[in-house]
């Protein structure tokens, strides 16, 4: 049998396609040799060569590899398209999900703090959500029946004997059944509650940094630097007098309280259509003040140097 080499110098020869095989070979020869094979160790067969025989082995390749039949060749390729595919679904299917939590309301970026806010403001754990309200709901109409050392000295009392209560309980249980499973509450005493000096500064930091920003706020507002800002404040204050006159600081906080616990799953559920007219009375305010300002001289913004 005359090698590839041979083959090649021989003129005439074209290449052996596959297609070729059914017509010169026969449905036979195919189930020995296929053409992906012959083709792959012999590259070229010249006019007239005979194809091989039934059961010989195709030539030997010449860059050392061993051939590759048709059908394995067939299962690299829908495995590697498999793996692209999965791979490209599963990053399509994560991307999705983070943009699901975003428009959900989750928190993103967030510290742990804000994080669980949002978590109960949005009702996400039913129960803890229902006792946050609450807890804070009975607090504020304490405070708007009773003064503050009232309720203050009415709430410790009350912790005071439920923690007691269940102590001498314990303790009681413990005597009568000869066991020492030991304090009620060594769980939470074991705890370390401490305020460490770095955590302290960090939320030092955090408050200063607050302050100086409402302090420089203040100082904007309160000595006109820009006309409009000082306007607007009094405008609002002007307002507040009315409201004043209507509710006082405990009423206005029990509405606050409410409002935070309703708003945001309402503001979830018809985030669409709030956005919406949301955004034309933002429009309709910019246009308003952009003409009143265009009008009366002096109350211009001045632009940033």
């Amino acid at each position: 049998m005359r090698t590839s080499a041979e083959l090649r110098r021989e003129g005439g020869a074209r290449p052996l396609r596959g297609a070729d095989w059914p017509r010169r070979v026969g449905p036979s020869h195919l189930q020995q040799v296929r053409g992906a094979d012959w083709c792959a160790g012999a590259g070229h067969a010249p006019g007239g060569t005979a194809p091989p025989a039934v059961g010989a082995r195709p030539p030997p390749r010449t860059d050392g590899l061993a051939p590759r039949s048709a059908a394995a060749m067939a299962d690299s390729a829908a495995q590697s398209s498999l793996i692209s595919s999965t791979s490209s679904s599963t990053s399509v299917t994560s991307s999705s999900a983070s943009s699901t939590r975003a428009a959900g309301g989750g928190c993103v970026g967030g510290s742990s703090m804000s994080c669980a806010v949002q978590e109960l403001l949005f009702w996400r754990d039913v129960k803890k959500s229902a006792v946050a309200f609450g807890a804070s709901l009975v607090l504020l109409l304490s405070l708007a029946t009773l003064s503050a050392v009232t309720v203050v000295a009415h709430v410790a009392l009350a912790l005071l004997s439920v923690t007691i209560s269940l102590r001498v309980y314990k303790a009681v249980v413990q005597a009568l059944q000869k066991s020492e499973e030991g304090h009620p509450f060594k769980a939470y005493l074991d705890l370390d509650v401490t305020l460490s000096p770095e955590t302290f500064q960090a939320h030092a930091a955090v408050v200063a940094q607050h302050l100086n920003r409402g302090l420089q706020l203040l100082i904007h507002l309160f000595l006109v630097e820009d006309l409009v800002d000082s306007l607007e404040l009094a405008l609002t204050m002007w307002l507040m007098t009315y409201v004043g006159a209507v509710f006082n600081g405990i009423t206005l906080l029990i509405l606050a309280d409410i409002l935070a616990f309703t708003l945001p799953p309402l503001y979830k559920k018809y985030e669409v259509q709030i956005n919406h007219y949301m955004g034309l009375i933002r429009h309709q305010t910019k246009d308003l003040m952009a003409k009143i300002q265009a009008k009366l001289p002096g109350l211009a913004k001045k632009k940033p140097e």
